[in-house]
C-alpha cells in the first residue's frame, strides 16, 4: 500500500511539474517576442515605410520574413501590414508577397526550440526533422504561389470575391484564452505599447519608449489653485474671507503602470538584451525539464498507450481520414490557443522524445497555419469600421495562401514533398550538427537578405543573377533523384557524383572544419549511441522515429 501511495504522489508531482514547465514555457515564449520587439521594431516599422520596395514581390517576400523573424510575432506583422493597407500607404496586391513571407518567419520558433534537444543525436533527428517540415512546407507553397500570384493577381481576386460575397459587421472578437493565463506574469515583467510597430510604418512615428510607461487612465482629484483676490478693506475690519475652493474632478488621468521596467532609466535595447538573455535561459530550462519529465513519464505501457492513440488510424477504408482530423484538430488548438507559435514549439519536444511521429505531426502543423488565419480572421471583425475591409482581406489572403498549401502538398499523398524532406534535414542535423545553424541561418537571414539586395539594384539584376541559381539547384535536385530511382535514364557521367571535387559532394571536409574551429562535444563526429529501449517500444512509430 505504501508503495502505492509513493506511486500516486510521485505521478502527481510529475503531473504538476510537467503543467508548470510548460507554463514557463509558453511565457517564456511572450516574453521572448517582447524582448525581440524591444531590440527591433523601429527597425520593422522603418523597413515597411519604403513603398517603392514594397512594390517588388520578391522585396515584398523577404520583407515579410525578416519582420517576423526580428518581432517574433505573425500578429505584429499583420497588423502592420493591415494599418498600411487601411492608411493607403500600400496596395492590397503588394501586401499578398509580405502575408506570404509573414507565413514562412513565423516557422522559426519551432526551429529555435528544436536546438534545445542538441544534446542528444535520436531525439534531435526527430525534433529537428518535425520543425523542418513546416518550414520546407511554407517554403515550397511560396514557390508556387508568389510566381502565380505575380502572374494572375489569384489569391487576391480571391479574397476580393470572398469579401464581396459576405456581409460581415464589425463586432468580432478574437478568443484570450492564452493571454488570459499568461499575462498575470508576463505583465509584471514588462508592457509593450505595439501600436507604436504600426504607428512608425504609417509614417507617425514617435520618438518615445515602446515600454508602456501608463495602464489605462484613471479618474483623479485634482484640487485647482486659482489667484485669489488680495483682501479688500472690508476683510481687514474682520470680514472672513471666501473659503478657498474645494477640489473638483477632472477627466481621465494614466495611471503609472505596473511592471519591472515601468520606472527604468535604461533604454529599450538594454531592456530588449536583458529579457533575451533571460527568456532563452528559461526557455532551455523549461525545454529541457519538460524533456526529462516526459521520458520519465512514458515509459513501457504507457509510452506504447499513448503513441498508439496519437499516431493511430482509423480503420480501412477511412484511414486517410486520419490526417484530415489532425489537421482539424491542429487548427481548433490553434484557435483556442491563439498562437500558431505556442502549438508548434509544444509539438516539437513530443516529436524528439518520440511521443508524435513525423507523419502525424505534419497536418497538425498545417492545421496550425489555417487555425491562426481565423483567429486573424475574428480579430480583424474587431477591427474599427474604417479599417474593417482592409483587415479582413488581408485575413482572407493568409486563409487562402494556407489552403492552397494544404491542396498541394498534402491532398495528394505522393506530393508530400515535405515529409521525405524533413527527414533528410533530420539526418544531416544527426550527423552534422552544425547544419542546423547553416539551416537556420540561410533560410530565415542570409538568402532572405541577398535575394532583398538584388531585388534593389532592380528586376532585371535579379533575374539574371537569381534566375539561373534557381535553374542550377533544381537541376541538381532533379539529377539527385534520378540518380536514386532512374539512374539508367542520365548519362553515364551524371549517375553519381563522384567526379566532383570532395568538398562539393561531401559535407565531410566541412565537418572537420567546423570540429577543427568549434572543438565541442556537440559539433564532434557523432558517435554510435544507443537510445533507451522505451523510446523505440511502438512498432507502428518505429519507422517514423529512425528519420
Amino acid at each position: 500500500v505504501a508503495g502505492r501511495v509513493l506511486r500516486v504522489v510521485i505521478g502527481f508531482l510529475k503531473a504538476c511539474g510537467l503543467l508548470g514547465n510548460l507554463y514557463l514555457f509558453i511565457c517564456s515564449l511572450d516574453i521572448l517576442s517582447s524582448a525581440f520587439q524591444l531590440l527591433s521594431s523601429k527597425m520593422a516599422g522603418d523597413i515597411f515605410k519604403d513603398n517603392v520596395v514594397l512594390s517588388n514581390p520578391v522585396a515584398g517576400l523577404v520583407i515579410g520574413v525578416l519582420v517576423t523573424v526580428l518581432v517574433q510575432s505573425s500578429s505584429t506583422s499583420s497588423s502592420i501590414v493591415v494599418s498600411m493597407v487601411a492608411s493607403k500607404l500600400l496596395t492590397v496586391q503588394a501586401c499578398v508577397p509580405i502575408i506570404m513571407g509573414v507565413n514562412v518567419g513565423t516557422s522559426i520558433t519551432s526551429t529555435l526550440v528544436s536546438m534545445a534537444q542538441s544534446g542528444d543525436r535520436d531525439e534531435f533527428r526527430r525534433a529537428f526533422g518535425g520543425s523542418a517540415v513546416h518550414s520546407i512546407f511554407n517554403w515550397l507553397t511560396v514557390l508556387i504561389l508568389l510566381p502565380l500570384e505575380s502572374a494572375t493577381a489569384l489569391l487576391e481576386r480571391l479574397s476580393a470575391l470572398a469579401l464581396g460575397a459576405t456581409s460581415l459587421e464589425p463586432g468580432g472578437q478574437a478568443p484570450d484564452i492564452l493571454k488570459v493565463l499568461t499575462k498575470p506574469l508576463t505583465h509584471l515583467i514588462v508592457q509593450l505599447d505595439t501600436d507604436m510597430i504600426a504607428s512608425s510604418a504609417s509614417g507617425n512615428a514617435t520618438n518615445g519608449s515602446l515600454i508602456k510607461r501608463w495602464c489605462g487612465t484613471r479618474e483623479v482629484m485634482v484640487s485647482s489653485c486659482p489667484v485669489r483676490p488680495r483682501p479688500s478693506l472690508s476683510h481687514a475690519l474682520g470680514s472672513p474671507l471666501p473659503p478657498p475652493p474645494r477640489p473638483r474632478l477632472t477627466g481621465p488621468a494614466p495611471p503609472p503602470g505596473h511592471h519591472l521596467f515601468v520606472g527604468t532609466e535604461l533604454t529599450d535595447l538594454a531592456v530588449g538584451f536583458i529579457l533575451l538573455a533571460a527568456s532563452l535561459l528559461l526557455l532551455c530550462t523549461c525545454l529541457v525539464l519538460i524533456v526529462k519529465l516526459l521520458n520519465s513519464v512514458l515509459r513501457g505501457r504507457v509510452a506504447q498507450a499513448v503513441r498508439k492513440v496519437i499516431n493511430a488510424d482509423f480503420p480501412f477504408p477511412f484511414s486517410w481520414l486520419s490526417g484530415y482530423l489532425a489537421i482539424l484538430v491542429g487548427a481548433g488548438l490553434t484557435f483556442v490557443l491563439q498562437s500558431s507559435s505556442v502549438f508548434t514549439a509544444a509539438i516539437v519536444p513530443l516529436m524528439g522524445v518520440g511521443v508524435i511521429s513525423l507523419e502525424r505531426a505534419y497536418p497538425l502543423f498545417l492545421g496550425s497555419n489555417i487555425g491562426t488565419t481565423t483567429t486573424a480572421l475574428l480579430a480583424a471583425l474587431a477591427s474599427p469600421a474604417d479599417m474593417l475591409l482592409s483587415a479582413l482581406q488581408v485575413a482572407l489572403i493568409h486563409f487562402f495562401f494556407n489552403l492552397a498549401g494544404i491542396l498541394l502538398w498534402y491532398v495528394v499523398p505522393v506530393l508530400r514533398l515535405p515529409i521525405p524532406l524533413a527527414k533528410r534535414f533530420g539526418d544531416l542535423t544527426a550527423n552534422y550538427r552544425w547544419v542546423a545553424i547553416a539551416y537556420l541561418l540561410l533560410s530565415f537571414l542570409l538568402l532572405p537578405l541577398a535575394a532583398f539586395g538584388l531585388s534593389l539594384a532592380g528586376s532585371t539584376v535579379l533575374a539574371a543573377v537569381g534566375g539561373p541559381l534557381v535553374g542550377l539547384l533544381l537541376l541538381i535536385v532533379l539529377v539527385n533523384v534520378l540518380q536514386r530511382h532512374r539512374p539508367a535514364w542520365l548519362p553515364r557521367h551524371l549517375r553519381s557524383w563522384a567526379w566532383l571535387p570532395i568538398w562539393l559532394r561531401s559535407l565531410e571536409p566541412w565537418d572537420r572544419l567546423v570540429s577543427s574551429c568549434c572543438p565541442c562535444k556537440v559539433c564532434s563526429p557523432p558517435q554510435a549511441a544507443a537510445k533507451e529501449a522505451h523510446c523505440y517500444e511502438n512498432p507502428e512509430v518505429l519507422a517514423s522515429q529512425q528519420l
